[in-house]
């Protein structure tokens, strides 16, 4: 299946342009002017050393001032981060064939999805990194099965927001005018799907798919709860004693003379991700010629490096978030605020396009 574990050498699918790319931030003295954000997406940044002679030789204040006023706009993208205006994100947006969108937890949390990361990130008493792990479950699969039952009862409650509804509404506008809308989603929730979003990739997996440990089997399920064993359990409280659930009432794979204990069907602490998913990934990422990086941090990796390799290209990336990140600074654009109120408003359809 495509949702599943990884490539051993994840590192060494990362182009090596991608680590000197975060080796320095700043601007070298002599090195040229940031790119004047007011030029069309796709051209290049050229003609600085002309117009720095030149800059006080216009014939008029007006077209002194408007020179200016474009190079503090640079200075000040280059310096505070990604530059922050949508009717300039939206000329790149109107001229986009292939639009790659890679979501991570902070545009679920907008549903009420726990993200588990930050001071709140607890299970009772441990972090999701405790637990999403091989070596907890082999340890100890009672518990994690109450955790992951925990979670996929609260994510059957959730309902996509204005954010997954815009990405969905937007590929399939774009879809009927030719152009391709990709969504790459380390969020194992299903709410893209949920929302109608057709063209997706699950780097993660999904809490909706099990795998068996014992014939590799992966499929859909969806029942709630997931064995009757489970029913009732998995409260999140600090106080609440695990339930101690027998191995053999776990989730059991229903392949015929199989019987394996299931596991959740997604990308643990420590796995790898799938090398044929990655590699529908790398084509997507070549071909795309706008990125969003919507509501996530850009710390979990491989997907912390899929938006700085293309922007290293030349590629617009336009971040979408509810703070700025460590890669940040590395994307043409930041909006900082709610997904559900910025996606669909840098989305929408552009006075360009065709009615279909």
């Amino acid at each position: 299946m495509r949702n599943g574990r990884a490539a051993a050498a994840t590192t060494r699918r990362q182009p090596s342009h991608a680590a000197a790319m975060f080796a320095g931030r700043g601007r070298a003295p002599g090195s040229r002017l940031p790119r004047a954000r007011g030029r069309s997406c796709s051209q290049a940044d050229q003609g600085h050393a002309s117009e720095d002679k030149t800059a006080f030789m216009f014939s008029s204040g007006v077209e002194r001032k408007a020179f200016i006023l474009k190079h503090v706009k640079a200075e000040n993208a280059n310096r505070f981060g990604a530059y922050k205006d949508m009717a300039d994100f939206r000329k790149c947006f109107a001229k986009a064939k292939h639009i790659v969108v890679i979501s991570g937890a902070g545009i679920s949390a907008e549903s009420g999805v726990p993200t588990f990361r930050g001071e709140g990130g607890y299970w009772r008493k441990w972090k999701a990194q405790d637990l999403a792990t091989p070596q907890a479950f082999a340890r100890n699969p009672s518990q994690v099965w109450e955790f992951y039952h925990y979670r996929r009862e609260v994510v059957q409650s959730k309902e996509p927001n204005a954010g997954h509804l815009a990405i969905a509404e937007c590929q399939a506008r774009l879809h009927r005018q030719g152009r391709q809308v990709v969504v790459i989603t380390q969020n194992i929730d299903e709410l893209h799907r949920k929302a109608g979003t057709r063209n997706l990739l699950e780097i993660h997996g999904s809490l909706f798919k099990t795998r068996c440990t014992s014939c590799g089997v992966v499929a859909e399920n969806y029942k709630s709860p997931i064995c009757p064993a489970l029913s009732g359990k998995g409260a999140p409280d600090p106080q609440t004693q695990d339930a101690g659930i027998p191995v053999e009432k776990l989730p059991r794979c229903e392949e015929a003379g199989c019987g394996g204990l299931l596991r959740p069907h997604v990308v643990w602490f420590g796995e790898n991700l799938d090398p044929a998913i990655l590699e529908e990934v790398d084509k997507e990422l070549a071909l795309c010629d706008l990125c969003l990086v919507v509501g996530t941090s850009s710390v979990v990796y491989p997907a912390a490096m899929f938006a700085p390799q293309v922007s290293a290209r030349g590629v617009p990336v336009a971040e979408f978030n509810t703070e700025t990140t460590p890669a940040t600074n590395r994307f043409r654009f930041h909006f900082q605020g709610p997904c559900g109120t910025t996606l669909p408003e840098a989305l929408a359809p552009h006075e360009t396009e065709t009615v279909s």
